[in-house]
């Protein structure tokens, strides 16, 4: 597949190269993956053609200056990174803009007088569940006006949100597997509690049951007894008040990633996860430590490709996506696809399958950066 690529525009700040506003950490329980995702990031962008920023938000929310030092980011011996580790300062903060027009960064320091570190051009940000791959950050960054890379708020709050995302596809005829919500309140009540696990009882078992805002598998159990279930639902709700129970499927699981192009979102070739190693899914230690196989491109016949790579995109239009997704599906015995999650800022770590899978479509990792920041820095904030 020839993919076309871009030259850099001049910044906004009349620099000869871009400056990139990698931010990264945050909030979230994915706080480590985010890090490990700045790390890759960091190796692989091209600094012939753009300046970079490092900015690390800490598990506390403080906005840090950090060393860029990527060797320092990854998943070392199963030890995961942590922005404290890295900043530069323990107490003083980064501010971003604060209105547009004004696209300069600042870092304020106790008993120190502000200090400008310059412009921004456009932000990368890498940050993965809520406080930021939310649309939080993205709300951030459009009352600031600076553009940044990938969906803006509405997708990235939906496609955070596993019930609105399966909500939004099957009103567009796209398949999701049977599941059932339990709000915060409802679990909080032996009425509501009794209501969840009838409807739940209606799903067979086993089932997933998930955390409704979190991604990386972090919370997820697979209920095989129902004997298990109100300590599956409580471990959920350790990471997210609201919960989502999903049916199991058997099936193959195959991952499709979306890229924009000029000329519209196109797929990539896919990639299948095989799970090995006495796992019974693909969990946050099977994904990040152990690293079960990611089997690119799949092995599906010619027309499943096509039909996968199709639903990919007409799953990304849905949600009004912007910039890049991966969408993740089940190939279901009965030769049905159905989509298990979108994700609108999907992991960059030396074990992603995103940038695996454009590299094996022929947009090698620099260049996919490459072209995500321009396709950025082409867009305007605001309605659109």
């Amino acid at each position: 597949m020839s993919i076309e690529q871009t030259s850099p525009n001049p910044g906004a700040s009349g620099a000869a190269k871009p400056r990139v506003a990698i931010v990264f950490g945050g909030r979230s329980s994915e706080h480590a993956i985010s890090v490990s995702t700045a790390g890759s990031v960091l190796k692989a962008i091209d600094r012939s053609k753009y300046d970079v920023l490092p900015i690390g938000i800490t598990h506390e929310g403080r906005w840090a200056l950090v060393s860029d030092e990527p060797a320092r980011m990854g998943i070392t011996d199963g030890k995961l990174p942590d922005v404290a580790q890295i900043a530069e300062s323990t107490e003083g903060q980064v501010a971003l803009p604060g209105s547009p027009g004004n696209r300069e960064v600042v870092w304020n320091e106790p008993g120190a007088a502000p200090k400008v570190l310059g412009e921004v051009d456009v932000v990368l940000p890498l940050l993965h569940g809520p406080w930021g791959e939310d649309g939080t950050i993205q709300g951030l960054l459009e009352l600031s006006g600076v553009p940044y890379v990938g969906s803006g708020v509405l997708a990235s709050a939906v496609g955070m949100d596993k019930e609105f995302t399966k909500r939004i596809l099957e009103s567009h005829g796209i398949g999701v597997g049977s599941y059932t919500v339990i709000k915060p309140r409802e679990w909080e009540t032996e009425a509501g509690r009794a209501a969840a696990r009838e409807r739940i009882a209606g799903l067979g078992l086993p089932v997933f049951v998930k955390p409704c805002r979190a991604g990386s598998s972090i919370g997820i159990s697979k209920v095989k007894d129902v004997a298990d279930l109100d300590g599956a639902i409580d471990e959920a709700r350790r990471h997210d008040p609201k919960v989502i129970v999903e049916a199991g499927l058997e099936g193959r699981e195959i991952e499709c990633a979306v890229l924009d192009f000029e000329d519209g979102p196109r797929a990539s070739v896919p990639a299948e996860i095989l799970v090995g190693g006495g796992y019974e899914f693909y969990d946050f230690e099977a994904k990040y430590i152990d690293s079960s196989e990611v089997r690119i491109p799949a092995e599906l016949t010619d027309g499943e490709t096509a039909e996968i790579r199709r639903q990919a995109v007409a799953a990304f239009e849905a949600l009004g996506c912007e910039g890049l997704a991966r969408v993740d599906f089940f190939l279901l015995t009965d030769g049905r696809w159905v989509v298990n999650e979108i994700n609108t800022m999907p992991g960059f770590t030396p074990i992603s399958a995103y940038p695996k899978m454009w590299e094996a479509t022929g947009l090698p990792y620099t260049e996919l950066i490459d072209r995500l920041l321009q396709a950025a820095l082409r867009r305007s904030t605001g309605l659109r």
